[in-house]
């Protein structure tokens, strides 16, 4: 068997593997409570959290803008903290950064600023690092990779996870076209079609891939040895904890890196149970993270609508578009069975509708995005599969059809953020309408109003008067 373990290091490892599951498990524990009655749960629209971060990914064209401020935390205090304002700056071999001018990358986003100075310091500084896609997260981890390669060596010196075939091929593309200058560089990946014959040995210096695949290829193979990586970047680890074979399988490609090798993890979220993993997998790592992005609800005005039923909610948008002109909206349901309802019913009256929900693939999301980016749609209903990611410059208009709660039935602040940011980008003022129909949902709107301290105010959107004062 190619695998020469002894038994008794595997059962201990198993018990590490699910001593670290129960811990991270044990913090969300709380939140398996049912959804309230008012949805069922088989209805609830679930979103693949891997289709969503590459729907993201791909929806990108560039780097986007943020105001946000850096929250910084060293495990070493001793540990050098540098920024740099040019990528001329960080000292690179020419060939790379003519590479990173080819990608359209001019001046580093702020996130870039920071961590780059860092990832490629010496000695090697493990760094955790969390951002929103199109930060420039991505093209930061993978130039810090291809730094660190000797090219004079023929081994896999750098490996990168990602939790799926499509995310690992995102982030190939993207390491290919930084060393588009850098023709010795070698880059394989390690995904499902690509196979090895026993008894390979690889010579790429870098492995992209999925943790199935690799662990085969390093720990059952044996086509390179995880002892000599000196790099080892972990991808969108919160879609990979999401995954509960990944999890365990990054814990036993961890367990055989050497304890000079660099790490590195990204996320988008920070969540108590992210975080578990994060240090689990990296020691005394530089901590980034940016600020939450609050200061986007000071450019739009909220308000809530009582509505006693679903035909009163559909009444309250006929009024509101009745009244004032809207340039592009952005309408949130919880199920797919409302939106596609909704949609009906607004496509009768003569709206151009688009509908994006979970069960449509990425390329079909992409689809109805450009769409809708284009103008040929005016209104966008969705479930939360487009709560964070997009920037549409025309939308001035989102309404919560449903208000976001979490599996508890409690609100979801953080997805409320999300969803009415949407609107008021670009320093933009934009509308929030929030449609109330029951008890529940009016403490769900006072809670995220207690939450960012932000006035949610009454519309009656029966009176036209008062809907015109809302749009001018």
């Amino acid at each position: 068997m190619a695998d020469t373990w002894t038994k008794a290091a595997e059962n201990q490892e198993q018990q590490e593997i699910q001593n670290l599951n129960e811990n991270i498990n044990n913090v969300t524990i709380n939140n398996e409570a049912k959804p309230p009655a008012a949805v069922k749960e088989e209805e609830l629209d679930e979103i693949n959290p891997a289709d969503a971060s590459l729907l993201m990914k791909i929806i990108r064209k560039g780097l986007i803008e943020t105001k946000t401020d850096l929250d910084i935390q060293r495990k070493d205090p001793n540990s050098p903290l540098y920024s740099v304002k040019t990528f001329e700056a960080l000292h690179l071999k020419p060939e790379l950064l003519r590479g990173v001018y080819a990608m359209g990358y001019n001046n580093p986003s702020k996130i870039q600023e920071t961590a780059l100075p860092t990832l490629i310091a010496d000695p090697p500084q493990n760094m955790i690092a969390q951002s929103q896609s199109g930060t420039g997260k991505t093209a930061a981890f993978t130039l810090a990779m291809l730094t660190r390669v000797d090219t004079a060596k023929d081994f896999p010196q750098v490996l990168c996870l990602s939790p799926t075939y499509e995310l690992a091929i995102q982030t190939g593309e993207v390491a290919a076209r930084m060393a588009k200058f850098c023709p010795e560089i070698r880059i394989r990946y390690a995904v499902r079609g690509e196979d090895i014959a026993r008894g390979t040995k690889l010579t790429d210096h870098v492995i992209i891939g999925t943790p199935g695949k690799v662990l085969d290829w390093s720990l059952k193979f044996h086509a390179f040895d995880l002892s000599k990586i000196t790099v080892f970047v972990l991808d969108e680890a919160d879609v990979m904890i999401a995954q509960q074979g990944h999890q365990d399988q990054c814990i036993r490609l961890h367990k055989h890196l050497s304890k000079k090798c660099q790490m590195m993890l990204f996320s988008a979220t920070y969540e108590k149970k992210v975080m578990e993993f994060a240090e689990y997998i990296v020691p005394s790592p530089i901590t980034i993270r940016l600020k939450k992005e609050e200061e986007v609800l000071d450019n739009i005005k909220q308000y809530y609508v009582r509505c006693p039923n679903q035909d009163d909610k559909y009444q309250a948008i006929a009024n509101i578009y009745g009244v004032i002109t809207i340039g592009q909206a952005i309408i949130f349901c919880h199920t797919r069975k409302t939106a596609g309802w909704l949609a009906s019913k607004m496509a009768q009256e003569g709206h151009s509708v688009g509908v994006l929900s979970g069960e449509l693939t990425v390329e079909q999301r992409l689809a109805v995005l450009d769409r809708f980016r284009e103008g040929h749609e005016k209104v966008l209903i969705t479930t939360n599969v487009l709560s964070r990611g997009i920037d549409i410059e025309q939308v001035n208009i989102v309404v919560n059809f449903d208000l976001p709660i979490d599996q508890t039935g409690r609100a979801d602040c953080e997805t409320y953020l999300h969803r009415i940011g949407r609107t008021g980008r670009f320093g933009k003022h934009g509308i929030a309408i929030n449609l109330v129909d029951s008890e529940q949902s009016m403490k769900v709107c006072r809670d995220i109003e207690r939450h960012f301290g932000k006035k949610i105010m009454l519309l009656d959107a029966e009176n036209s008067d008062e809907i015109e004062k809302i749009g001018s």
